[in-house]
């Protein structure tokens, strides 16, 4: 257990865009000590000009663990995009549990609690995994995030006007990162309320092709839905030299996805309020926020 006055959050993934939102939220909060996880003393640099403390941390790297955890009671723990992560989630976890870390905030992933999904169903064993080691807890399954119709893959989605995707005509339930982001600083701040609670994150369900009837309206220029193939993905994930052990994974759902064979694609959920005190972002509200961006 901590012996420190202030709790102390570690934020693993400060870098992306959940973490970073998520710590942009926590410091409003007085009463917390935050500390960013990074890679380099590089990475370090724009964190320390906004005051906020750093470590040294990489998940492949257990040498930086127990250093990084010490006097730590709360964790983010936000890992990459590779079946690794369930070999660095549980070495990770062992170690936070020899540093006396008390709350565990998961960023999971989409579906019910019976997925296939293959890594889907991989965050899930973490979720367990975090339960067995006695951690108080609490999971966060965001469904699709909204930011990828801006970009995704390190590519944009939206090239004059055409929506490229790989669901055809699919139904997905969506959700802004910057919410997922506010429940996860509210069950870093609050873990006595939010202990023990698997939130799923979705709050608009639609199809691409009613996206481009709304960016139309909103934007006011012409924008189209232009389904791809989930060929086109796994080609491009393997030229681009990806860990396809994952990609692959994602392959298999984005064509399940354009067959309709994903249970609960479009599940929508009424948790925000009750956990945030404000309103989910809906796409209306997301496309008249990055109207600029969206705009060719």
């Amino acid at each position: 257990m901590s012996n420190t006055k202030v709790p102390k959050i570690l934020i693993t993934g400060a870098t992306g865009q959940v973490g970073s939102k998520t710590i942009d939220f926590l410091l409003s909060n007085q009463d917390l000590e935050i500390i960013a996880a990074v890679r380099s003393q590089e990475k370090a640099v724009a964190f320390n000009k906004r005051g906020i403390a750093t470590v040294i941390f990489d998940f492949n790297d257990e040498g930086t663990h127990l250093s990084a955890l010490k006097n730590i009671d709360r964790v983010f723990v936000v890992t990459g995009y590779t079946v690794d992560m369930l070999r660095q989630s549980k070495t990770f976890l062992d170690n936070a549990k020899k540093a006396g870390v008390r709350h565990v905030v998961h960023l999971g992933a989409c579906g019910r609690d019976d997925t296939t999904v293959a890594h889907w169903a991989w965050h899930q064993l973490i979720e367990r995994y975090i339960e067995w080691s006695g951690f108080s807890f609490t999971h966060l399954r965001p469904e699709t995030f909204m930011q990828n119709i801006l970009s995704y893959g390190g590519k944009k989605s939206i090239q004059n006007g055409v929506i490229h995707a790989y669901v055809e005509g699919a139904r997905l339930s969506w959700v802004d990162v910057e919410d997922v982001a506010k429940v996860a600083a509210e069950a870093l701040i609050h873990p006595e309320i939010h202990s023990a609670q698997t939130y799923r994150l979705g709050y608009d369900a639609v199809t691409f092709h009613e996206l481009a009837v709304m960016m139309t309206a909103i934007v006011g220029k012409p924008f189209h839905y232009q389904p791809l193939s989930p060929e086109v993905f796994l080609q491009s994930m393997n030229n681009a030299g990806a860990e396809m052990a994952y990609m692959s994974c994602v392959y298999d759902h984005w064509k399940r996805y354009a067959a309709g064979t994903i249970p609960g694609a479009d599940d929508t959920f009424n948790n925000f309020q009750e956990i945030t005190g404000s309103q989910p972002t809906k796409w209306a509200d997301f496309i008249e926020k990055h109207k600029a961006e969206l705009d060719y």
